[in-house]
Formats: C-alpha cells, sequence, structure tokens
C-alpha cells in the first residue's frame, strides 16, 4: 500500500503528555516511511481546520495524537472520508483506546501506533450523535446525563490533581451535592415517560472517566446504544455503588437497569450532557447512534476476533434486555 501517512497533533492534551508521544510517533514512522506530513492545532478550532486540511490530502492513514476528545472534536472532518485512524491516546481517559485494545499507558504508545498506521487492522466503529439546543456534536465513548455530567462539570473546573484521582475527587464533591433529577425519556421513537433518576449515561463503548465500566456490555461496533439508568439514590447507597461501578458490577443492584436502543430522547430542566470529557449539549437532547461511521486501525489480534456483530434480538424492536424492564 502507497501514500503518505498524516498526522495530527493536539500537543496541549493530556496536560502535555500530546507533543511527547507525537514525537515519538513521528520518530518512528520517518524511520518506517518515506512521506510524513505533521498537523500541529494550537486550539481547537485550528485542530479542526488542520483536519479538514489533512483529510483533504488523501492519506494512507491519518494519526491523531491526543485524547477522546481530540478525535471526537475532529469527527465532522473524518467521517464518511474513508481515511482510516491510528489513535495515539495522550489524554487524561483514553476510554476509546481502552475500548479498542489500543496500548494507552506505556510510553511507546506513539511508536505503536506507528506501527498500526502502517500495518493496522481496519475496524469500522460506531459514531453517536447528539442533538440539543447547542446543537448536533458527535462522540464516541459514552454520552453522560445527570450525577455524572455534574461531575464532567467538576471535573474539568478542577486544576489539581492529575489524571483519575482528579475525577474521583470530582465525584466526592458532586456526592456531597447530590439531587435526583425529573428525566423524561423515550426510546426508539416510543413516547416519553418519566423516569426520575441519579444519573443516565448513553454508552457505545463501555467506560468513562479513565476507565470506569459505566456501560459494562457495550460494544463500539454493533450499532446499538446501552443505556445505563440509575434510580434515585441517597448519598449512602451512592457511594456503595462506586465500588460495584469500578468493577461493572453495578447492574447487580435493583436500582440499575439497562436498554439498548439505536436512538435515546432524554429531557430535564436544567440538562447538561457531556460526552468525551466535553460539554456537547444542553436542554432536551436526542442521542443516536450511527453505525460503522468511523474506521480505525487496531492491532491485528482485536480486528479479527471482535467483529461488528449482528443484532442478537437486543435491538430497537426487542425492548428493554439483559437487566429487566425500566421503571415509569
Amino acid at each position: 500500500m502507497t501514500g503518505h501517512i498524516a498526522v495530527l497533533v493536539n500537543p496541549s492534551s493530556g496536560r502535555g503528555r500530546g507533543a511527547a508521544a507525537a514525537a515519538r510517533a513521528v520518530e518512528r514512522l520517518e524511520a518506517l516511511t518515506d512521506e510524513v506530513r505533521v498537523f500541529a492545532g494550537d486550539s481547537v478550532d485550528d485542530t479542526r481546520r488542520l483536519a479538514r486540511e489533512a483529510v483533504a490530502g488523501a492519506p494512507r492513514a491519518l494519526v491523531v495524537v491526543g485524547g477522546d476528545g481530540t478525535l471526537s472534536s475532529v469527527l465532522d472532518a473524518v467521517v464518511g472520508s474513508g481515511v482510516p485512524i491510528a489513535l495515539v491516546p495522550a489524554g487524561t481517559g483514553n476510554d476509546l483506546a481502552r475500548a479498542l485494545g489500543l496500548p494507552f499507558e506505556a510510553s511507546d504508545a506513539g511508536s505503536a501506533a506507528a506501527e498500526l498506521a502502517l500495518h493496522g487492522t481496519p475496524r469500522a466503529i460506531d459514531v453517536g450523535e447528539v442533538e440539543s439546543a447547542a446543537g448536533v456534536a458527535r462522540f464516541l465513548t459514552v454520552a453522560a446525563l445527570g450525577f455524572d455530567a455534574h461531575v464532567s462539570e467538576r471535573t474539568n473546573r478542577l486544576k489539581w490533581p492529575r489524571g483519575r484521582v482528579r475525577y474521583y475527587l470530582a465525584i466526592l464533591i458532586e456526592v456531597a451535592r447530590l439531587r435526583p433529577m425529573p428525566f423524561a425519556v423515550a426510546f426508539d421513537g416510543g413516547p416519553m415517560r418519566p423516569m426520575p433518576g441519579t444519573l443516565i449515561a448513553v454508552g457505545s463503548t463501555r467506560s468513562y472517566g479513565g476507565g470506569m465500566p459505566v456501560c459494562p456490555d457495550a460494544d463500539p461496533a454493533d450499532g446499538l446504544l446501552d443505556v445505563t439508568h440509575v434510580a434515585p439514590l441517597g448519598r449512602a447507597k451512592l457511594v456503595r455503588l462506586f465500588p460495584l461501578l469500578l468493577r461493572g458490577r453495578h447492574g447487580e443492584r435493583h436500582e440499575v437497569t439497562t436498554v439498548r436502543a439505536t436512538h435515546v430522547e432524554v429531557d430535564a430542566p436544567g440538562l447538561v450532557v457531556y460526552a468525551d470529557g466535553e460539554r456537547v449539549g444542553a436542554g432536551r437532547a436526542r442521542i443516536r447512534v450511527v453505525p460503522g461511521a468511523l474506521t480505525m486501525l487496531v492491532p491485528a489480534a482485536v480486528g479479527a476476533t471482535d467483529e461488528p456483530d449482528e443484532p442478537d434480538g437486543s435491538g430497537p424492536d426487542a425492548g428493554p434486555d439483559r437487566h429487566g424492564e425500566l421503571a415509569a
């Protein structure tokens, strides 16, 4: 296969880890192929512009250096382009990398992604879309509403500590401020019905916040969204839920239910939506899946064993699935 490799860099991702990861990726790529073109943005808008420029050059692959938010910010440029993406995880959470079996903690993640850009297995994954008063935003991991959206908002305001601990601190702060939300929810075009709760998480992948498996059975290539609903909880019960959440066993609690759907509508007073660590919506939100909209380059073993699934009876016509009916 011929053609150049484009490298899109967010130097500020992961509080500066992006620049170092990009340097390793470019060094390895230049040792393996003749033509590497680097595009480094200084802002979100700059990165989006450069992504469009990089894709317009019809590269063999686009290496994106950054976190989940960096890749989701350029989805408008890359979805539908036919250009496969090799991700160098350099963010704080790196939940998409976890879902796709990509190296995200090793110091040689940049070198590993360079190898994927040349020899990785293409895998089509789903893209989520959130439509609200703020417009339409695409995402790749989990859309969070309610308590978990408040946690994300708090996390982004905190300057210390770094990494996953900052997320846990935000959780503790928001537990102290806990209030149930009067959600109204509709699945796959059905009627809106009251579903008050602590949080709703709509996942294309299983985790957010750096590995918290809030949608533990979500598959990024099955054409469905996993919707986790947690009923109203007091502070003590919510705290007791955390250890189960960290192990992906919160579905064992009767307060937690899950539905698979292709699109979900959620409304509540003061509703905000976070996805891929960024605020993407406000007010009544329509969240839908676009199946197989993005091609990622993954390790051969992952691509060979984790192909997109056919509907298994848990899709939009089957109603609520493995964790039981959602209570109205």
